[in-house]
């Protein structure tokens, strides 16, 4: 274990960070790290300053042979006074860091780049203006990105640490939280709320593209179901839109069934009758997810209704084609 924190330290002495923080990757960190570290030093200060009170109390007024107890102070104004006004002051101080640095989180600038983002069991989509959808989020640097956040099915949420940002998805809600990266290259993004068996697993990446970079990242991913056999595509779609997380294409069991060599066969379902995986069940499960349920899974998935076109559907049905043995 000593060893595993003394790595921990070095990886973040060498990347920037310290031993509590990842590097300070947005305009936001250093005002979050500031108010972390007020509570932080405090709490030291005052930890030490107990504990060694506590343990000269007990060394000095220990029960001794022959010593007789002495009467015990009844009041003192000031001693009460002091101990009061100051933790008064300090907790003052300490709220306003925090709110002045929450009030700046969740006040974006006007020209901000909006992201519509969407959490569901267990993946985040990442919405962009022009109506791609990506499962990780991509972001240019030095620009205010506004995240809009919400959640299909229950709590998630989005979790930065390298750009001290953290705001809950709430299911019917929109909640809004903004940043500016100030360092190019890649992040993990966390869900900071438990919301299932799978939540460790809901891990997503923040690409931060240079100046430029940004504009031709999402002008070619815009259009990779056009430009790639659909069968590819699907491949793609099938990682980046949250299917990995439940349906193998190895054989294994999980949340959901396996892709492999699935199509073509007849499925027992959970109210005892059987559906072939065709083209129409395919489509069927992913606008409809809890119409045929297949025996031995829970109606967990959520609809993709609205989040996928004709085209993409179309590619994924031939991806799961292609995984069958030969």
């Amino acid at each position: 274990m000593i060893n595993g924190l003394l790595n921990e330290v070095l990886i973040q002495a060498q990347s920037g960070g310290t031993f509590w923080m990842p590097p300070q990757a947005s305009t936001m960190a250093g005002g979050v790290d500031v108010v972390f570290y007020y509570i932080y030093w405090l709490s030291v200060f005052f930890f030490v300053g107990i504990v060694f009170c506590m343990t000269l109390f007990v060394v000095l007024y220990r029960r001794r042979e022959g010593h007789k107890e002495q009467q015990t102070a009844s009041h003192s104004t000031a001693l009460e006074v002091t101990w009061s006004v100051i933790p008064f002051i300090l907790v003052i101080i300490m709220f306003y860091m925090g709110f002045q640095a929450y009030v700046d989180m969740r006040t974006p600038p006007q020209n901000s780049y909006r992201i519509l983002v969407i959490g569901q069991k267990w993946n985040w989509n990442f919405q962009y203006p022009n109506g791609y959808i990506d499962g990780d989020l991509h972001a240019p640097i030095e620009t205010p990105v506004e995240l809009v956040i919400t959640s299909d099915d229950v709590t998630h949420s989005v979790y930065i640490p390298a750009f001290r940002l953290k705001m809950d998805a709430v299911p019917g809600r929109y909640n809004n939280v903004w940043f500016q990266a100030t360092q190019a290259g890649e992040y993990p993004l966390f869900c900071a709320e438990y919301c299932g068996t799978d939540h460790s697993n809901m891990i997503s990446t923040v690409f931060v593209h240079e100046k430029g970079d940004f504009e031709v990242w999402l002008e070619d991913a815009s259009n990779f179901v056009d430009r790639m056999p659909p069968a590819e595509a699907g491949e793609r779609l099938y990682k980046i839109r949250g299917c990995a997380q439940c349906h193998s294409i190895d054989g294994t069991a999980n949340d959901g069934p396996t892709f492999k060599n699935i199509w073509g066969k007849t499925e027992p379902l959970r109210d005892g009758s059987s559906v072939v995986v065709d083209e129409n069940y395919v489509r069927e499960s992913l606008m409809d997810p809890n119409a045929k349920i297949r025996k031995g899974f829970d109606a967990i998935m959520p609809t993709y209704q609205g989040k996928l076109k004709d085209k993409e559907i179309t590619a994924i049905i031939e991806f799961i084609k292609t995984l069958k043995d030969e």
